[in-house]
């Protein structure tokens, strides 16, 4: 279905700015700040929020966030941020001395740092397949390393932060099975832009924050565990709320270390109960419009971006143009990127630089073809100036 873009995002009406920076923050549709707004409300008088206000928060942000992946709800723990489900994947999954952790240069620090710190309390080794000379992941590089047969664990990212490129994440799956390694995934820059289905891609252990593409508030997020290894995983940071019957006030003093046993083991209490109704609100306005529709919507304007700067001087096109290596990230690589960069600032148009001569756009359902236009011509004319 249509959605009304001004009722739920009443400032592109205003014609500035060209908000095109879903990758870095995703702006909060209307009827998320009313809700949350309504929560801020009992939060000054808590004595008017029940336990089923908060759990029951709890309960549909699982089912919500399971929908989107293909998962069941017994296989989404509830997290703050995608920082913490990698912390979960690398505390968890089985890595020993003289292992190695395999993962890509040019990854966001959040998907590195963890695993070097596995790494270094192991024993193991941390290792990250350089980049090709396009700064594109090498995938063709991966089948032959795992095949050595010393990797543990397989951590990528499903869509580059900086590139856009996306993985392959059914043929990556399968390599790992052959191989025996488990599949640690990133998923912030992909999910909800393009339909996933983590049993069919084998994986292990998915993060992702949901505070960008999913258009939800900070401090909202998941972390799939895929159920064979849930009941075979113990919590390295255990809270009270992992524990069977803990939702039973009656039984608080009973200390029975027993975990549920599914993937609310690895939730540590307080959940942010308030930014996971407004995930849960944000989610409802995604499922309304449709997940699919959502998707080519996203994926319609990237491809129009994609093309539009195909012929511009100056412009280097850094994401790949095969529709199937990415979703909704375009990044192009220009001469004198700060100073391209002021250009589409003075031009109302919300970017992304990210270094080394890269400005990233990332457009969303609030977006239309005419800005993708507008983000064209800016950009060609602020290249061509910054060339002489």
């Amino acid at each position: 279905m249509s959605f009304d873009r001004l009722t739920e995002f009443p400032w592109t009406g205003t014609g500035t700015p060209v908000y095109c920076n879903a990758a870095s923050t995703g702006p909060l549709p209307a009827r998320t700040r009313v809700l949350l707004d309504q929560w801020s409300a009992l939060r000054a008088e808590p004595w008017r929020i029940t336990l089923e206000d908060q759990f029951g928060a709890l309960r549909t942000g699982r089912e919500c966030c399971a929908a989107l992946i293909g998962a069941d709800a017994d296989e989404i723990a509830l997290v703050p941020n995608t920082s913490t489900g990698i912390n979960i994947a690398a505390q968890i999954l089985p890595v020993r001395a003289g292992q190695t952790i395999l993962g890509h240069d040019g990854e966001f620090p959040a998907h590195v740092y963890p695993w070097m710190a596995r790494a270094r309390a192991t024993g193991a080794t941390f290792e990250q397949l350089p980049l090709r000379d396009d700064g594109l992941p090498d995938w063709d590089a991966v089948p032959e390393r795992l095949a050595r047969g010393d990797v543990a664990v397989l951590a990528v990212s499903w869509v580059s932060f900086v590139s856009g490129d996306r993985a392959d994440l059914a043929t990556l799956g399968t390599l790992c099975r052959k191989h025996g390694v488990r599949f640690a995934v990133d998923g912030i820059q992909g999910v909800g832009v393009v339909p996933l289905d983590v049993h069919a891609c084998q994986i292990d252990v998915l993060a992702c924050g949901a505070q960008k593409w999913l258009l939800s508030p900070w401090g909202s997020g998941f972390c799939y565990v895929r159920r064979e290894l849930v009941t075979q995983s113990e919590p390295l940071m255990v809270g009270w709320l992992a524990m069977q019957g803990s939702e039973d006030f009656s039984r608080m003093l009973d200390y029975d270390f027993t975990y549920h046993d599914d993937a609310r083991r690895f939730e540590v209490a307080t959940i942010p109960y308030q930014d996971m109704a407004g995930m849960n609100e944000s989610l409802g306005l995604l499922n309304e419009i449709g997940l699919a529709e959502v998707s080519r919507s996203i994926t319609s304007l990237a491809a129009r971006l994609v093309d539009g700067v195909a012929n511009l001087d100056g412009v280097t096109r850094v994401t790949p143009r095969d529709a199937n290596r990415r979703a909704g990230i375009v990044s192009v690589r220009v001469s004198d990127a700060a100073r391209v960069s002021r250009a589409l600032d003075d031009a109302h148009v919300v970017h992304s630089l990210r270094g080394r001569g890269v400005i990233r756009f990332s457009p969303h359902i609030y977006n239309t073809a005419d800005e993708m236009d507008c983000i064209v011509e800016v950009l060609g004319s602020a290249a061509s100036a910054a060339r002489g």
